[in-house]
């Protein structure tokens, strides 16, 4: 009986890491592309606009972001009644912070850029992550999801896990920078819905920079191929 029970539980786990190498990072993210919309879909979609209404520290502070796919991403965010704005460009990253004691635009610093610039690319850094320069590596798979680690061509470091059923991403973790300090950012997805374009975004995303900070981001509007002037994305003077 011992031998019987030994067998199957070696068969059991044979089985289980056979189903693990069945999938390979391109078909999980071949998946996840679909998930959301599909390629062709996707090839289609120029912009993204958001609002949203996020809670940081206790209050809630109103907040829009503008995608021009591949080309910018422009949040900006009103925060007891101070106007926060952070911009990635492909030229570069700017940010207009309040907190930090200044009201005028400042150029972001190259670590920062690099880490969040991945923004601007609807889809994120998985999708048509080869032609971006990007490399990914299947790391594992549990009871209930996938883990993908990306490198992109910057040598920024992402880790997401992708729902083993719906195949949407529902956590991404990398590193941050909050106030000079190297962070641990997590975020995670949840809800999400398909735009009237038919892209499927998640409608609340919680934000975590290590111990000392989180936000909740729950989006009321979000339109696709909203028509964007791209000089919104120019650093004022």
């Amino acid at each position: 009986m011992k031998k019987l029970i030994a067998s199957f539980a070696l068969s059991a786990f044979f089985i289980s890491t056979a189903a693990l190498h069945a999938q390979t990072a391109d078909e999980v993210i071949a998946k996840y592309v679909d998930a959301i919309g599909g390629k062709e879909k996707l090839s289609q979609v120029k912009s993204l606009y958001t609002e949203t209404a996020i809670q940081v520290m206790g209050n809630d502070a109103p907040a829009t972001t503008t995608i021009l796919n591949g080309k910018g991403v422009k949040t900006e965010m009103d925060f007891n009644g101070a106007k926060m704005i952070q911009c990635f460009t492909e030229q570069g990253g700017w940010a207009i912070n309040p907190m930090n004691g200044g009201a005028g635009a400042e150029k972001m610093p190259d670590e920062i850029y690099k880490q969040g610039k991945e923004q601007y690319e609807i889809g994120g850094p998985l999708y048509d992550y080869a032609a971006k320069g990007n490399k990914v590596e299947l790391l594992g798979k549990d009871a209930k999801s996938f883990t993908i680690k990306v490198t992109s061509k910057d040598n920024v470091v992402s880790t997401f896990d992708i729902d083993a059923a719906t195949y949407y991403i529902t956590k991404l973790v990398k590193k941050g920078n909050m106030m000079g300090q190297e962070v641990e950012v997590t975020m995670a997805f949840s809800d999400y819905k398909k735009t009237d374009f038919g892209l499927a975004i998640p409608y609340t995303i919680e934000t975590k920079l290590g111990d000392q900070f989180s936000l909740t981001a729950t989006v009321k509007k979000a339109e696709v191929n909203k028509t964007i002037d791209p000089a919104i994305f120019n650093m004022p003077k």
